[in-house]
């Protein structure tokens, strides 16, 4: 019986595309002058894996499962013959990059080439990120390592189990949503202890800010307000992370509004950006002034923030039903109010709402932005709450200080804006 191929032309791109991939993966072994495997054999190996696929194919996936064994006895009898000549800690990472490239080759032929290619360009950074990857579990402590089985433990298997559905008084309490809060709380605290671990205190602060506000700029804020009780340095580097988060979460703003008002950015977007550069350019100077300020940071432990996590995640739940009782209840509220309460926990809400409203249009342009600023300015209001509430002397002063500059600067687009 004839094998059935496939076109000429993805045969041949298939084809390509595994001997590529093992030229790229092997040209990382050649280079550390590895002794089982160099830029040939991964290339021969993964494009072995590719023609394995076309069998499977045509014969049925036991020629895989097969060819899959038999490559797995040639990487295991390579290793035993060669054992004897090999450094005692020299490991299995080469032969394990062996197996994934075959693996890789067999995708190619079953339609994933990008996959592959992924797999493949994950693999060669793998491989070359030895050194740093060692550097780095090296500093980890036994405190650290606790720290990430916790949040492993939050959120990666108690939030999968919880039901990601409306329910409670209103239909408003989300359990999955409002666990989420959690996880982010623990997560970015956890997030900005090792950024201010391994990069210095007010590098560190900058990434977890910009992180933090591209996830939550209200848990990046609560989190680090906590965190000024705890640290034992850097209290204008933690004010100047919840700046940064705020100022990016303007961008994620003006992105949301592009995506859905793609056709009203230029009414949409000019009051906004200006509001994200006010934001940003207070942001800027707390960090430039932390930069100077701050020591460096000194070992302590990591923080552990599950009570107050679960805490803030409890409040975040009562905001939500206080906000849907006073829809509710109060029938002269009128849309600017609803915009502040809709705000309050987070901006994105009423931002996809209004813009979605002005892409239909159920709303104008000039009423909108002005919604959404309203919005933001709620929103930075709430983020006070955690700064006065969570936050050490040291800390409130310049977190305060850059939030109320916000507001003011949004209340004076409000009123002076065309």
């Amino acid at each position: 019986m004839p094998i059935q191929l496939p076109d000429t032309t993805e045969l041949l791109q298939s084809l390509g595309t595994a001997t590529g991939l093992g030229l790229l993966v092997g040209l990382q072994r050649e280079w550390v002058q590895n002794r089982v495997a160099g830029i040939r054999t991964f290339a021969l190996l993964t494009l072995l894996g590719a023609l394995t696929g076309l069998l499977g194919n045509a014969y049925g996936s036991w020629v895989i499962a097969a060819g899959l064994l038999a490559f797995a006895c040639i990487v295991v009898f390579g290793t035993w013959l060669s054992l004897a000549s090999r450094e005692p800690d020299s490991g299995l990472t080469t032969e394990m990059a062996m197996l994934v490239m075959f693996v890789a080759g067999i995708i190619t032929m079953l339609g994933e080439r990008l996959i592959a290619v992924m797999i493949a360009g994950g693999v060669m950074a793998l491989l070359q990120s030895k050194k740093a990857l060692h550097a780095m579990v090296r500093r980890f402590g036994e405190d650290d390592l606790r720290a990430i089985v916790r949040l492993v433990l939050l959120g990666l298997v108690i939030l999968p189990a919880l039901p990601n559905r409306e329910m409670g008084y209103l239909g408003v309490l989300n359990p999955f949503a409002i666990w989420l809060i959690v996880v982010l709380i623990v997560g970015i605290s956890l997030a900005a202890y090792m950024a201010e671990k391994y990069l210095g205190g007010s590098e560190g602060a900058a990434l977890a800010g910009i992180l933090g506000g591209l996830i939550s700029s209200t848990a990046t804020t609560a989190s680090s307000a906590r965190r000024s009780k705890i640290s034992t340095a850097g209290s204008l580097s933690l004010a100047s992370m919840a700046l940064i988060a705020s100022a990016v979460a303007f961008v994620r703003l003006l992105g949301e509004v592009v995506i859905v008002a793609s056709d009203h950015i230029r009414e949409l977007l000019p009051p906004l950006i200006a509001m994200m550069l006010w934001v940003g350019l207070i942001a800027a100077v707390a960090h430039r002034l932390a930069a100077h300020a701050d020591s460096e940071p000194v070992d302590e432990p990591p923080p552990s923030e599950l009570k107050n996590a679960v805490v803030l995640g409890l409040l975040y739940a009562l905001v939500l039903v206080i906000l849907a009782y006073t829809r509710q209840h109060s029938s002269s509220a009128g849309m600017y109010v609803a915009a502040f309460l809709a705000g309050l926990p987070d901006m994105s809400a009423i931002t996809l709402s209004t813009s979605r409203l002005v892409n239909t249009g159920h709303l104008e342009t000039s009423v909108a932005w002005r919604m959404i600023l309203v919005g933001g300015m709620a929103n930075l209001c709430f983020k006070m709450f955690f700064v006065i509430a969570l936050g050490s002397r040291a800390y409130i002063k310049p977190a305060l200080l850059g939030l109320l500059l916000s507001v003011a600067g949004a209340g004076a687009i409000l009123a002076f804006w065309p």
